[in-house]
C-alpha cells in the first residue's frame, strides 16, 4: 500500500480541503492502520480466490482535486424501474450530484446529501455514525477513511416512513484508468423505514477503473431499511464493496447483491445484531460469464436472543467465470431461541466454471433452530430433455431453467416493480444481451425532456 501512503503525503491538504473536518477526523487513524498493515491476498483466510492486494496495485487516478468529470446522465436512466417513482441522485466516479427535482419534498427532517455537505451541516450527526460502524482497524476500511472525500449520507428521522424508494445510481466514467473511493452512511432512527435502490454502471468499456466503496448502516429500534444493489459494469471494472450493518431491537434489515456483468466483484456484508427481535435477510444472486469474477463473503453476529436471520445466494456461471461464497453465522453465549438459516446453491454450466463455497455456522447458544447448506450442479438434464421433446429448443430450455433456478432469489424484493424489472433483466442477462436497458432508451429520454420542460 505504500503507493497509497506516498500520495496521501504528497496530495492531504487538497484531499481535507475538498472534505469536511468530521471526515478528515479520521485520516490519522487510518494512516496508522494502513502503515502497518497490508491488504489480503489469494490464500488469506476469507479470501480463497480473491487478491485485494493485486486489484488495488494498479496505478489508478485519484481525483483529489474533485475535477469534474462529465457523465452521460441521460444514458444512466436506462437502469430506470417502471412504474417505481425513486427519489434520484447520482455519484460520479466518487463525487456527489442530485437527481432533478421530482416535485415531491423530502419530509421534514430526512437527510439526502453529499457526505461531505452533511458533514458541514450536521456535523454532530455524521460524527455520532461515520466511522463507527465500520471495522477501523481493518486495512480495507482504513484504506478508504484514508481517501474518500465525499459519499452519501442518509438519515431519516424517528417514525418517518419514506414510501418513495431512494435510487442512487453510481457511475464510473473517465479518459484514463481511475478509482473511485466512496463512503455510505445510512441512518434509520427509531421506527423509520427506508428503501434504497444502488446501481453500478460503468460508462467507458475500453478504460480500467476501480470501485472501492464502504457502506455504513445503523438500523435503530423498531426501523426497517432494504438495500438492493444491482451491478452492471464491464470486463475492466474491479469492485470492491463493504457493508457494515448494526441493528438494534426490533429492526428489520434486507440486503440484496445482485451480480448481472462485472470484470472482478468482491463484497463484503458484516451485520451485527445488538438488540432483540432483529430480523436480517441477505440475498445475492450473480451471473458470471467470459471470464467474470464474482466472491461474496458475509458474517452475521447474533449477540442477543429472539433474532431470526434467513441468507441465501445463488450462482450461475457459464465459461471461464468464476466464483466464491462464504458465509459465516456467529450465534454467541446467551443468544438463545435464534433462528438462523443460509444456503448457497450454485450451477456450473461450462466445463471451465469454478465455484467455491464454504457457509458455516458457528453456535454458542442454547435452544436455537440453524441450519447451512450448500450444492453445486449442473442443469437438470432430465428437465431438459422434457422441454425438447415439447419442441422448446436447447437455447430456450436452458435459458428457462436458469431463469427458474434464480427465481427464489428474484421473490424476495420487497418492491414490485424492481422485482418484475429484475426479471426482465435476468432474462436479458441469460439471453446474451450486455447492455442490459436499451430497451428503454426511447423511454427515458422521453423522461428527461419531459423534466427539463417542465412537466
Amino acid at each position: 500500500m505504500k503507493q497509497y501512503i506516498d500520495f496521501f503525503n504528497q496530495q492531504r491538504d487538497a484531499i481535507c480541503a475538498n472534505s469536511a473536518p468530521v471526515i478528515n477526523a479520521q485520516r490519522d487513524h487510518a494512516l496508522n492502520v494502513v502503515q502497518n498493515s497490508v491488504l489480503p491476498h489469494i490464500g488469506d483466510e476469507h479470501y480463497k480466490i480473491t487478491d485485494i492486494d493485486a486489484i488495488m496495485a494498479p496505478d489508478y487516478g485519484i481525483n483529489s482535486n474533485r475535477i469534474g468529470i462529465p457523465a452521460d446522465i441521460a444514458e444512466a436512466f436506462r437502469c430506470d424501474v417502471p412504474n417505481l417513482s425513486t427519489w434520484l441522485y447520482f455519484l460520479i466516479n466518487d463525487s456527489f450530484r442530485a437527481g432533478k427535482p421530482s416535485g415531491v419534498h423530502l419530509p421534514d427532517g430526512v437527510i439526502i446529501d453529499s457526505l461531505a455537505n452533511a458533514a458541514i451541516n450536521h456535523p454532530q450527526l455524521v460524527k455520532q455514525y461515520y466511522n463507527t460502524i465500520a471495522h477501523a482497524d481493518n486495512p480495507r476500511v482504513a484504506l478508504n477513511t484514508l481517501l474518500a472525500q465525499d459519499g452519501v449520507m442518509i438519515y431519516v428521522p424517528k417514525g418517518v416512513v419514506l414510501e418513495r424508494p431512494i435510487q442512487i445510481v453510481n457511475i464510473l466514467n473517465g479518459a484514463v484508468p481511475m478509482m473511485a473511493i466512496r463512503r455510505l452512511l445510512i441512518v434509520a432512527d427509531e421506527g423509520a423505514s427506508l428503501k434504497l435502490l444502488l446501481c453500478d454502471h460503468t460508462q467507458n468499456r475500453n478504460v480500467a477503473f476501480a470501485d472501492n466503496q464502504i457502506i455504513e448502516v445503523y438500523a435503530a429500534t423498531n426501523s426497517t431499511i432494504d438495500i438492493y444493489d444491482l451491478e452492471e459494469s464491464t470486463p475492466l471494472t474491479k469492485r470492491t464493496s463493504m457493508l457494515f450493518a448494526r441493528q438494534c431491537s426490533g429492526s428489520n434489515l434486507l440486503v440484496n447483491n445482485v451480480t448481472l456483468a462485472n470484470g472482478i466483484t468482491r463484497n463484503d456484508v458484516f451485520v451485527d445484531l445488538t438488540g432483540e427481535h432483529s430480523e436480517t435477510h441477505l440475498y445475492g444472486m450473480a451471473i458470471g460469464q467470459d471470464n467474470s469474477h464474482i466472491d461474496n463473503y458475509t458474517s452475521v453476529s447474533h449477540n442477543m436472543p429472539h433474532c431470526h436471520t434467513r441468507e441465501q445466494f445463488k450462482y450461475l456461471l457459464d465459461d471461464h467465470s468464476q466464483g466464491a461464497f462464504e458465509g459465516k453465522i456467529l450465534v454467541l453465549e446467551g443468544a438463545d431461541k435464534t433462528e438462523a438459516y443460509q444456503s448457497n446453491n450454485n450451477i456450473i454450466a461450462s466445463p471451465n466454471a469454478k465455484m467455491h463455497t464454504k457457509p458455516q455456522l458457528e453456535i454458542y447458544a442454547d435452544d436455537v433452530k440453524c441450519s447451512h447448506g450448500a450444492t453445486i450442479g449442473q442443469l437438470d438434464q432430465n428437465a431438459l430433455f422434457y422441454m425438447r421433446t415439447r419442441g422448446v429448443s436447447e437455447k430456450d430450455a436452458r435459458m428457462l431453467l436458469m431463469q427458474a433456478f434464480m427465481a427464489d432469489v428474484v421473490d424476495c424484493v420487497r418492491l414490485d416493480a424492481l422485482r418484475d424489472r429484475l426479471r426482465l433483466l435476468v432474462e436479458k442477462r441469460l439471453s446474451g444481451s450486455w447492455a442490459l436497458c436499451n430497451d428503454c432508451g426511447i423511454k427515458c429520454h422521453d423522461k428527461i425532456n419531459a423534466e427539463n420542460n417542465g412537466k
